[in-house]
């Protein structure tokens, strides 16, 4: 008998991960807020989120009654496009927030490295987390590129006479 390996999600049911919850309520608070998104970076950084997947129609063909019938279907990440053309992957905190964009996308867990990479290797713009809220993020540029890659944003310690709250990029531990 074959296994399947584990995914790494042993036991999810699917909710938002706590500390990632609280970052978003306080970025939604204060959005200009000294940290929020840092904060929000950071605790997105250990997370597991939710990427929606659709079926798309490949093929059909009309039978003989006249009615048009799905010859084939395939599954597929959800972008959205802007009218400028950029474009953002979907991910979601969990599948409450999931369900509040569409409730019959089929939730898939993945690291959120893996969604960056994800949304760079679809050539889009941003990673958009939560479209449908509670509280919406996008993750682009610069911070986009470094979650793909592995970076984690942590928050600094703070020294004497230093104000506390910084962040810095910490590397993924050489292969």
């Amino acid at each position: 008998m074959r296994e399947i390996p584990d995914p790494g999600f042993a036991g999810d049911v699917g909710a938002a991960d706590d500390g990632l919850a609280a970052a978003l309520a306080a970025y939604d608070a204060d959005p200009t807020g000294p940290g929020r998104y840092a904060a929000c970076l950071a605790a997105l950084g250990g997370s597991r989120l939710v990427v929606p997947v659709v079926a798309v129609l490949g093929e059909s063909e009309t039978g003989p009654d006249g009615l048009v019938r799905d010859k084939s279907a395939d599954m597929a990440a959800v972008l959205l496009q802007r009218p400028d053309g950029a474009r953002a992957l979907l991910a979601f905190t969990g599948t409450d927030a999931l369900a509040r964009w569409d409730p019959e996308a089929r939730p898939v867990p993945v690291p959120v490295r893996t969604a960056a990479q994800a949304a760079l290797q679809e050539e889009a713009a941003a990673l958009l987390v939560d479209l449908a809220g509670p509280v919406r993020v996008a993750v682009e540029g610069d911070d986009l590129a470094a979650l793909a890659a592995g970076w984690r944003l942590v928050r600094l310690p703070a020294d004497e006479g230093a104000d506390a709250g910084g962040f810095g990029w910490i590397g993924p531990a050489p292969e």
